[in-house]
C-alpha cells in the first residue's frame, strides 16, 4: 500500500474544522510517516540547562527509534550525541541521568570525551583510526534555559524561534533555577491526541476543577484569536509590558510556535488551590511585579510550557507507538528555594498533578472512541476550539507540504 499516497488523498480531502479520520490517530503506518516527517526533522524540547550544570552531567532520553544522550562538556556546551556506540551499536548511558568524567560503553569499554570523540579502544589493530568513530552529534540549541535537539542532517532554522522566545523568558532566568520535581506519565493515545486536548478549554469545567480555580476558561486566553479584543487580556498586556515584561501575543508564521503572557483568574499568583504563591521565593530576582499571571509558551510538536513569578512548569510531549504518548512534567523553582521551607512540594504540585491525570483519562477515552469503525471525524467548535483547528492545520499542512517534498508552507491567523 502506498502509505504516502494514501496519506496525501486523506490530508486533500480533509474538511475544515473538522478533526482528522481515524488512520491518523491509530494506523501504524501512518504513525510512521509522522516519525519521519515531523518528529526527525523538528526541533524538539528535550530538557533544560539546569538539568546538567557541571561538565559531566548528563541525562538520555528516547526519540522514536533514537535513544539519546544529553551533556555538558568540559568547556561548558552543551551537546547531543547519539547514545549508540560506534563500535557495535550498544547505548553508551544506559541510566536517565547521571554524571561521568568521560562516556563509557559498558560493553567493550569503548571510551568516549565528553564531546563524543573516540579516546580509547582496545586491541582494535594498528590501522583504526579512532577519528573516524566518534559519536555522532546531533544538532543542539539552547534558548532561555531550555535544550532543542534536531535529528535531522539539515536542520530548519532555529533563529526565528530564538528570535521570538528570547526576551519572554530572558527575565525568568530559567538557566539558574533547579527542578523541584519531575513527573511522566504514559498516555494511551495517539500524541496528535495529547495536543488536541490541551489545545482548549472547552473541556475544562467538567474535568479540571483544580486547574479552573485559577486558570480562565476563556478561548481567548487558550486558543489562538481574539486576545487582543478581550479587555481583561489587552490590560494584562499593558501593565505588563509597562513594566518590562513582553507579554502580547505572538505566534510565528509558521503557526509551530507562540508565546503570550495570560492573566489568572482574580489576580491568582500561582497554580495553588488558594490562588496564592506556592513559592516563597521569587523564581527571578528580575520579576518583582505582583499578578503577573502566566507566560504560555508552545512549540509544536513537543512542548506546552506554563511560566509564572514563582515558578515555572513545562511539559515534553515525546511518541511512543501509534497510540502510546510520554508526557514529562517538570516544576522549576529558584535555584536557592528549600523545600519545606520556601515551598511544599505537595502544594506546589498538586494542580498540575491532577490536571496531568485528568488529561490522561480523557485521551484515554477519546482513543478509545475512535478506535470503533463507526467513527468518523467530527466538528470543532468555532467558539472554542479555535486552538485545536490551529493545531490541526498546522499538523496538515507540514504534513501534506512535506509527503510531497516542497517547501515549507506559512499558516497565518485569519
Amino acid at each position: 500500500m502506498d502509505i504516502k499516497g494514501d496519506m496525501l488523498r486523506k490530508l486533500k480531502g480533509r474538511r475544515d474544522g473538522y478533526s482528522l479520520d481515524r488512520a491518523f490517530y491509530i494506523d501504524p503506518d501512518y504513525y510512521g510517516q509522522d516519525l519521519e516527517s515531523i518528529w526527525y526533522k523538528d526541533w524538539l524540547f528535550i530538557g533544560h540547562d539546569c538539568e546538567i550544570p557541571r561538565a559531566g552531567n548528563y541525562f538520555t532520553v528516547q526519540v522514536g527509534d533514537y535513544p539519546v544522550v544529553i551533556v555538558r562538556d568540559r568547556q561548558g556546551t552543551i551537546r547531543a550525541l547519539h547514545n549508540s556506540c560506534r563500535h557495535r551499536g550498544s547505548r553508551v548511558c544506559s541510566q536517565h541521568k547521571g554524571a561521568s568524567a568521560k562516556l563509557v560503553c559498558p560493553y567493550h569499554q569503548w571510551t568516549y570525551e565528553l564531546d563524543g570523540t573516540l579516546l580509547f579502544a582496545r586491541q582494535m589493530g594498528e590501522d583504526f583510526d579512532k577519528a573516524a568513530h566518534s559519536l555522532k552529534p546531533i544538532h543542539c540549541e539552547t534558548v532561555g534555559g531550555y535544550i532543542f535537539i534536531n535529528l535531522s542532517e539539515k536542520p530548519m532554522d532555529f533563529g526565528p524561534f530564538r528570535d521570538m522566545v528570547a526576551p519572554y523568558l530572558a527575565p525568568h532566568r530559567l538557566g539558574e533555577t533547579k527542578v523541584a520535581f519531575e513527573s511522566t506519565i504514559i498516555e494511551k493515545g495517539n500524541w496528535k491526541l495529547v495536543w488536541e486536548n490541551n489545545r482548549e478549554c472547552y473541556h475544562c469545567a467538567a474535568n479540571h476543577p483544580e486547574l479552573c480555580r485559577t486558570y480562565p476558561e476563556a478561548p481567548s486566553a487558550t486558543g489562538v484569536q481574539g486576545a487582543k479584543d478581550d479587555p481583561v487580556i489587552a490590560a494584562h498586556w499593558a501593565k505588563c509590558e509597562a513594566t518590562g515584561l513582553p507579554s502580547e501575543f505572538r505566534m510565528s508564521e509558521s503557526g509551530q510556535f507562540r508565546s503570550a503572557r495570560m492573566p489568572l483568574i482574580d489576580d491568582a499568583e500561582s497554580y495553588t488551590m488558594s490562588g496564592a504563591r506556592a513559592v516563597r521565593r521569587q523564581l527571578s530576582a528580575d520579576v518583582s511585579q505582583k499578578h503577573i499571571g502566566t507566560l504560555l509558551l508552545f512549540h509544536y510538536p513537543s512542548t506546552w510550557n506554563h511560566v509564572l513569578a514563582d515558578h515555572a512548569i513545562t511539559f515534553r510531549v515525546l511518541p511512543l507507538g501509534p497510540e502510546l504518548t510520554q508526557v514529562t512534567t517538570k516544576w522549576l523553582v529558584n535555584k536557592d528555594a528549600v523545600e519545606g521551607v520556601d515551598y511544599d512540594l505537595e502544594e506546589l504540585t498538586h494542580v498540575w498533578t491532577e490536571t496531568n491525570d485528568q488529561d490522561r483519562q480523557i485521551v484515554e477515552e477519546n482513543a478509545f472512541g475512535i478506535r470503533s469503525p463507526a467513527y468518523q471525524p467530527g466538528p470543532y467548535s468555532p467558539d472554542h476550539e479555535g486552538g485545536v483547528m490551529q493545531f490541526v492545520e498546522w499538523y496538515c499542512n507540514f504534513m501534506e507540504q512535506r509527503l510531497q517534498g516542497d517547501a515549507m508552507p506559512l499558516f497565518r491567523v485569519a
